[in-house]
């Protein structure tokens, strides 16, 4: 039994509409001031470099890719990636937080379209992105395995999957999670070496872990393990 198996067979019953409701409304709530943390933000010049960096070793400009943003908040890696030269769209169903994507965007002169979707079952075309990017996502799922399936299912042959991940291990649940967390089997985040085995499961193969610990990416070195975590979708 995986992680993602073990722990939802010990989560509270809890409707899993019933928990994204909450969660989407945790995250409206706070669109206002969201890109202010320097885990959701931009705030210096090292962290805009060092994040660009990170793009740049995903996914170099040439050759363009379509590139899929799961879970998109206000654009950060859809913006990033539409920057660099890729075909970006993202999709989340906070509109509050797409409705702070959408201007950046245009401020910027980029077509990003960012659609309200549910990252668990996205409803886009087969076989339509070269690449799925998500930031902090998986933890906040109901059901992050059929997530995962959703994401492989729009990848082209060949394509990849690239999950910015953690373990925040002292996690709180307050606010709206206090009464759904029980319900979200990836709550707090995992070790990364625990995030391969539901991506083989998912259909994907080859993962690769590689660390996100240089204190320039969040303003300062990181409490908890930070990484990123790629494998291309299985034949």
């Amino acid at each position: 039994m995986n992680a993602i198996n073990a722990e939802a067979a010990n989560a509270a019953v809890i409707a899993p509409e019933a928990a994204k409701a909450a969660v989407i409304a945790h995250w409206n709530r706070r669109a206002a001031d969201f890109d202010q943390g320097p885990t959701h933000g931009l705030l210096n010049p090292a962290q805009d470099a060092a994040w660009r960096g990170v793009v740049a070793r995903l996914a170099p400009s040439s050759p363009a890719l379509d590139v899929l943003d799961v879970g998109c908040g206000t654009g950060f890696l859809a913006l990033l990636m539409a920057e660099a030269g890729h075909r970006a769209m993202g999709i989340d169903l906070a509109e509050d937080m797409l409705a702070l994507a959408r201007p950046k965007a245009a401020a910027r002169g980029l077509m990003v379209p960012f659609l309200a979707a549910d990252a668990e079952a996205p409803g886009l075309p087969a076989a339509s992105f070269d690449l799925v990017v998500e930031r902090h996502v998986l933890w906040t799922l109901p059901d992050p395995l059929r997530a995962l399936r959703a994401w492989r299912e729009v990848l082209r042959p060949g394509g990849r999957v690239a999950l910015v991940e953690g373990a925040w291990w002292d996690m709180q649940a307050r606010d709206e999670y206090a009464t759904i967390h029980g319900a979200l089997p990836l709550f707090g985040g995992r070790p990364a070496e625990q995030l391969a085995a539901p991506l083989l499961e998912a259909g994907f193969e080859a993962p690769e872990v590689i660390p996100l610990m240089d204190a320039a990416l969040w303003t300062e070195a990181p409490r908890h393990e930070r990484y990123l975590i790629v494998a291309r979708r299985a034949p």
